[in-house]
């Protein structure tokens, strides 16, 4: 009996291990096919300049990471971040192309071009701050590139509960 129940219980911790601090990935040792078996098929792979790869593990439109799996060129595992963390959204500038946005960030939740300003306006759900309430970062594009970033908060739909847009 207590076999089991620590079989289940390790079964269930495993199943909610993500990427960033999953125990069986260790860099410099596990390879790519060891990342795939454990979170499937990435949402995209980016090629790198020194001919690694890095895996994109999107959890969009309702979740609120993008583990960005980097791999050496030989495959080994370099690292992995988190690209929808407080630190990987600071790295988005005023400037900026949306392909550099995509390969940050990763995929986004949704796009709105709003004409009368002629923003386009990317968004990604994120962890909520101290209120609780729902929250996402929004990229503004104007004229092709980054021109501000800000965060909105998402209130519950007195509608649909449970739905937050």
């Amino acid at each position: 009996m207590r076999l089991a129940a620590l079989a289940l219980c390790t079964a269930l911790l495993a199943g909610c291990a993500t990427p960033d601090r999953d125990a069986r990935l260790q860099p410099g040792v596990s390879r790519e096919a060891e990342v795939v078996a454990l979170y499937g098929q990435p949402g995209r792979v980016w090629p790198e300049a020194d001919g690694g790869r890095t895996l994109e593990y999107s959890s969009q439109p309702m979740g609120r990471h993008c583990y960005m799996v980097r791999l050496a060129a030989d495959g080994r595992l370099v690292g992995v971040q988190d690209g929808l963390s407080p630190a990987g959204r600071a790295l988005i500038q005023p400037g900026m192309a949306p392909e550099q946005v995509s390969r940050l960030l990763g995929r986004e939740r949704t796009r709105v071009f709003f004409r009368l300003s002629g923003e386009d306006v990317w968004d990604w759900t994120i962890e909520p701050d101290q209120t609780g309430y729902g929250m996402r970062f929004n990229v503004h594009f104007k004229d092709g590139v980054v021109a501000r970033t800000t965060q909105s908060m998402v209130f519950p739909s007195r509608l649909f509960p449970g739905f937050d847009d």
